[in-house]
């Protein structure tokens, strides 16, 4: 691409922005300036500006590289192994397992130096 494209399409790019924002804003502002009106009528009315910003970030080039980045995430995701069953509560078993035991180390240790700094101390028995 020439450099004066690249300009204006990025100029076009945060003129769509400013207008998403402005539509979003406008949406936001209908919302509660009509609060006598329905609630079905304002909600519906605030979702229709939403998606009115939403296609116009979607046509800027960040909108595009924002969706590709989507569909890469997709992609990846299928990639995943995902544990069975059988790992999940084995691994979750282990996790308890661990979690009792260094807390019951802790309460000893804890009971020691309760004990130790009564003794040095004269505060113990």
């Amino acid at each position: 691409m020439s450099v004066e494209t690249e300009q204006t399409s990025g100029v076009m790019d945060s003129i769509k922005l400013v207008l998403a924002v402005l539509i979003t804003i406008a949406g936001i502002a209908g919302f509660y300036y009509f609060g006598n009106e329905s609630l079905l009528l304002r909600v519906v009315s605030l979702l229709v500006a939403m998606g009115v910003a939403v296609v116009l970030v979607m046509m800027t080039t960040m909108g595009q590289d924002f969706w590709g980045f989507v569909q890469g995430s997709q992609v990846e995701l299928r990639k995943i192994i995902w544990p069975t069953k059988k790992e999940t509560i084995q691994t979750t078993l282990i996790v308890m397992v661990m979690v009792l035991f260094v807390g019951i180390l802790l309460w000893m240790f804890d009971g020691l130096l309760l004990w130790g700094i009564g003794m040095v101390t004269g505060q113990g028995g």
